[in-house]
C-alpha cells in the first residue's frame, strides 16, 4: 500500500498504534521509532520522510531490525535492532541490486586492508589516518566493541566504505551512493556521489570529469538532467550530458541498470601495468552502446582507438621497463633498508604508476586532456628519465646499468635523448619513431 508523506506524518504523530501497516506489535514499535526520532533527530526524520522509503511504507524497523543472535544486535525500546544496515539487509527488498554489488569490484575494495596502500598508511602515517583515510573509502572491518557487547567499536564505526566488511559477512555499503536516510536516486546519479573517493592525486576521476566536455555540459545544464525520473535513460529521459552513473551503471535503451560497476570497463587502469579485464570485448561493447545514445559510431570508435593507444604507450614505454628494472633491483638486494617504502626508489616507482600513470590512463579514458598529458604522461616521463633511472643507476650495479643503457640506446621510444633536435622534429610524424608508435594503436 502506498501512502503519502502527509499520511505518514499523521500516523507518526499518534504513535502508529493502529496504522497503515496493520495493528501489530512491530507496527507499534515502528511508530515509536519515528515519533522519537522526529523529536530527537529531526534532520534524520525529515530525510526519511521525504524519501521513497517513507512513501512506500518502509520504516526504521524494516531496515534496522535484527535477529537477537546477531553479534551487533541489541534491544532498543522493545525491539532488537542493529545500528549497521548492510547490503544483506537491503537485499531483503533489493535482491538483484545487492547481488550485483556483491559481484562488483566495489565489494572487494575492503581487501585494501592487506594491500601496499594500507601498509604505507600504517607505517609511514599511523593507524588513525589509515582508519579515517583509506578505510573511509575502501571500507574497514566493522567489529563489535569488546567492552560494550553488541555495540560497534568506535575504531570501526562510522564507516561507509564501499567495500566495508560487515559483521554479518556481507561486503559493502549501499549508503556510499544512496546516502542515508533519503536514499535519493537523483543524488546517486550525480558526479558528486562518486567524488568522495574518486578524486585526488592517484585517481582523480571527478576532476577529470569536470575538465571534460561531458562535465562542462552537465554543470551548465544540470537542471535539464531529469535526475528524479523513475526511469533514467540517455536519449529518452535526458540528453544534455552523461554522468558517472550514465556510463557505468544506469539503464540505456539496450541495457538494464547494473550495480556491478565493472560491466562496462574493458581495461584495468589500477595496477602498474594495465591489462584487459576478463570478457573485455563484451564489456567494451556495453560501454560503446552507452556512448552511441548521444554520439555516432565514428566518434565512439575514434575515442577508444586513441584511448587504447595511450594505455599501450604507458605500458610499453614506461610501466613495463620500470617494473622490470625495479624487479632487478629487488632481486639483487641493492636497496639499503629492508622494510618496504624505506628506500627512495620505491617511492619514485610507486608514484610513477600509482599516481602519475593512473592519472594519465584515467585522463585518456574520460577525455581529460590536461590529466592525460600535464598531470599524466608528462610527470611519468619526467620522473622516469630524471628520477627513477638515475636512482637505479646510483647503485652502481653492472647488470642494472646494462639494462638501462640497452633501453635508452636500442629502444626507438627512448633513444631520442642523444640525438639532434632538428632530426627528431622531422621524425615526429614520419620515420622510425612514427612506425614505433603506429604499432601501439593496434586493430581494436
Amino acid at each position: 500500500m502506498r501512502v503519502s508523506h502527509a499520511v505518514v506524518a499523521g500516523l507518526v504523530v499518534v504513535g502508529l498504534a493502529v496504522g497503515a501497516w496493520g495493528a501489530t506489535g512491530e507496527t507499534t514499535v515502528a511508530g515509536r521509532c519515528m515519533t522519537c526520532h522526529k523529536e530527537k533527530s529531526p534532520g534524520l526524520y525529515q530525510q526519511w520522510l521525504g524519501s521513497a522509503h517513507a512513501a512506500n511504507s518502509v520504516t526504521c524497523l524494516d531496515c534496522h531490525k535484527a535477529d537477537r543472535r546477531e553479534s551487533d544486535a541489541y534491544e532498543h525500546y522493545g525491539a532488537f535492532i542493529a545500528t549497521l544496515v548492510t547490503p544483506k539487509d537491503c537485499g531483503r527488498c533489493h535482491k538483484r541490486e545487492a547481488e550485483e554489488v556483491g559481484n562488483s569490484y566495489h565489494a572487494t575494495a575492503g581487501e585494501i586492508l592487506d594491500s601496499k596502500d594500507a601498509y604505507l598508511a600504517h607505517v609511514a602515517g599511523g593507524e588513525p589516518v589509515a582508519i579515517q583515510g583509506c578505510e573511509q573509502c575502501h571500507g574497514g572491518k566493522v567489529i563489535v566493541d569488546p567492552q560494550a557487547p553488541n555495540k560497534l567499536s568506535k575504531k570501526s564505526w562510522p564507516n561507509t566504505g564501499v567495500g566495508r566488511l560487515n559483521p554479518d559477512g556481507s561486503k559493502g555499503s549501499c549508503t556510499v551512493c544512496h546516502t542515508r536516510h533519503a536514499f535519493s536516486k537523483a543524488q546517486a546519479r550525480q558526479p558528486e556521489a562518486c567524488g568522495k573517493c574518486h578524486l585526488g592525486p592517484d585517481h582523480p576521476q571527478e576532476e577529470i570529469y569536470r575538465e571534460s566536455k561531458h562535465g562542462n555540459i552537465f554543470y551548465t545544464h544540470r537542471n535539464e538532467m531529469n535526475l528524479d525520473a523513475a526511469v533514467w535513460v540517455p536519449g529518452v529521459s535526458y540528453s544534455a550530458a552523461p554522468t558517472c552513473a550514465t556510463c557505468h551503471m544506469s539503464a540505456t535503451s539496450t541495457q538494464k541498470v547494473t550495480h556491478d560497476v565493472g560491466e562496462r570497463i574493458a581495461w584495468t587502469l589500477r595496477p602498474p601495468v594495465s591489462k584487459h579485464k576478463p570478457d573485455w570485448q563484451r564489456k567494451r561493447k556495453n560501454m560503446k552502446e552507452v556512448c552511441t545514445a548521444c554520439h555516432e559510431n565514428q566518434l565512439v570508435d575514434g575515442h577508444f582507438y586513441q584511448f587504447d593507444a595511450t594505455v599501450r604507450l604507458y605500458n610499453e614505454k614506461f610501466a613495463k621497463p620500470a617494473t622490470e628494472i625495479m624487479k632487478l633491483v629487488r632481486k639483487k638486494g641493492l636497496m639499503k633498508h629492508r622494510a618496504a617504502f624505506s628506500n627512495k626508489i620505491e617511492w619514485t616507482y610507486w608514484e610513477l604508476w600509482h599516481h602519475e600513470g593512473r592519472r594519465a590512463r584515467h585522463g585518456a579514458a574520460m577525455m581529460g586532456p590536461d590529466y592525460t598529458w600535464w598531470h599524466g604522461i608528462y610527470d611519468v616521463a619526467k620522473n622516469f628519465y630524471f628520477e627513477f633511472l638515475p636512482e637505479a643507476e646510483e647503485y652502481g650495479d653492472s647488470e642494472v646499468n646494462a639494462a638501462i643503457e640497452k633501453l635508452l640506446e636500442d629502444n626507438p621510444m627512448h633513444n631520442w635523448m642523444d640525438r639532434p633536435t632538428p632530426e627528431l622534429k622531422k621524425e615526429i610524424r614520419s620515420g622510425t619513431m612514427q612506425e614505433t608508435y603506429e604499432n601501439l594503436y593496434g586493430s581494436h
